[in-house]
């Protein structure tokens, strides 16, 4: 089995052997959300500490995808990703039989150090799978595996721990990553040729061009917004839309539905046309954000433009995945999507920062989503200015893809 992109018009099966670990990942980076209670009652801290372990993880993802990115760069990338999941899942288990606190945090940092590698790899192993107008749709394929855990897998694991206890749900996510390694090793083909060692210095000069470091920052901005909105949708439901506790779920339903549909868009719009799309995907998340703040009052509005979140945010992932895959070139790209996954977690981090510096100093709730909307009307900026900067270099940049090809 070798890894020669298909001209079908079906995508290959081995893409979705990513979505399922992508699904497996996605699940324990969110589950911890709806199992802070029973973990800090058992574990006797603060919810405030047991929050931490969110940010933790994020920031093992933003430390770690960089890091783990070079030192597996000469690696066969099937094994990488089957080595990811082991990683994965023993970090799960370790999570499962965590004694204490500082225990659960090292595992969970640990867990996440598989995270942005898996999906820098498996976005460029998901490319070579396929042709070259589909290169967008292969990612936003393997991506949904990220947008089915938030929509089922979160849900499911918080009910899991509700009544068997918390442990139960990292016990089941391990059991996921068991399932995910199988699958993995069994449909991805091996690379079809031996990689040729590409030199640190080659790879980070590739990264650090400026249309790959625009990239980045246009995903931080963009998530930025999201979360700055997004940490705080269930105080805002309660609190400002008057909706009982009992329907947030249920408008959380609403949100992962609208994910998996943004997701797949956005793959459809890069492919037709790369640049183009992360204007318009990140010019309409700005737009639903704003919106957001006008609507916030009205219950059906709010569950409408909730959905609608979610379409938009993630219709500008495979937009900015691509960007930076394409404008990386060879010898960076397995670097730069590692990076930019990392730079979806800054921006998260970011934004849950904003949005309480918001509640704290600049008029609570009800300005969230104006603050939300200015940061990511500037990535609209950024992503006009790095379009406008590629094109006096496109047609050399054309010819010297093609020189690699």
């Amino acid at each position: 089995m070798s890894s020669k992109p298909s001209t079908s018009t079906r995508m290959p099966l081995a893409l979705y052997a990513l979505t399922a670990g992508a699904f497996g990942i996605g699940t324990t980076e969110f589950v911890i959300m709806g199992l802070l209670t029973q973990v800090a009652a058992d574990l006797q801290v603060s919810i405030a500490a047991a929050g931490l372990l969110i940010s933790g993880y994020a920031l093992g993802v933003f430390v770690g995808a960089p890091l783990l990115t070079i030192a597996t760069g000469r690696l066969p990338r099937k094994a990488v990703l089957v080595g990811l999941m082991v990683v994965f899942t023993l970090g799960n288990l370790a999570c499962a039989l965590a004694p204490d606190y500082g225990w659960l945090m090292a595992a969970r940092v640990i867990t996440s150090l598989a995270h942005g590698t898996f999906f820098g790899v498996g976005a460029v192993v998901a490319t070579s799978l396929v042709a070259e107008d589909r290169k967008a749709s292969a990612i936003s394929v393997m991506f949904t595996g990220l947008t089915v855990a938030t929509l089922l897998g979160v849900p499911a694991g918080a009910w899991l721990g509700l009544e068997y206890g918390w442990r139960s749900t990292f016990w089941a996510v391990a059991a996921i990553g068991v399932l995910a390694t199988v699958i993995i090793a069994t449909l991805v083909p091996k690379d079809a040729e031996a990689r040729t060692p590409i030199p640190i210095k080659r790879e980070l000069a590739a990264v650090m061009q400026p249309q790959v470091l625009l990239g980045l920052l246009m995903t931080v901005l963009g998530f930025a917004g999201v979360f700055t909105v997004y940490t705080y949708i269930q105080p805002i439901l309660l609190q400002v839309t008057g909706l009982a506790e009992t329907a947030v779920s249920g408008v959380l339903l609403v949100f992962g539905m609208g994910m998996i549909i943004g997701n797949l868009l956005g793959g459809r719009l890069a492919d037709r046309r790369p640049a183009g799309s992360l204007v318009v995907t990140l010019g309409v998340l700005a737009l639903v954000l704003a919106a957001i703040g006008l609507v916030m009052r009205s219950p059906v509005a709010m569950i409408a433009f909730t959905g609608l979140l979610g379409v938009a945010a993630f219709a500008t992932v495979s937009p900015m995945q691509l960007w930076v895959l394409q404008k990386a070139g060879a010898a960076g790209r397995t670097l730069a999507s590692s990076l930019n996954i990392g730079a979806f977690n800054l921006g998260n981090a970011l934004g849950a920062w904003l949005g309480g510096m918001v509640l704290v100093h600049a008029g609570g709730l009800t300005h969230v989503s104006w603050a939300a909307a200015l940061v990511t009307l500037a990535g609209v900026g950024v992503a006009v200015i790095a379009i406008r900067l590629a094109r006096p270099a496109r047609k050399g940049a054309d010819i010297a893809l093609c020189a690699e090809g």
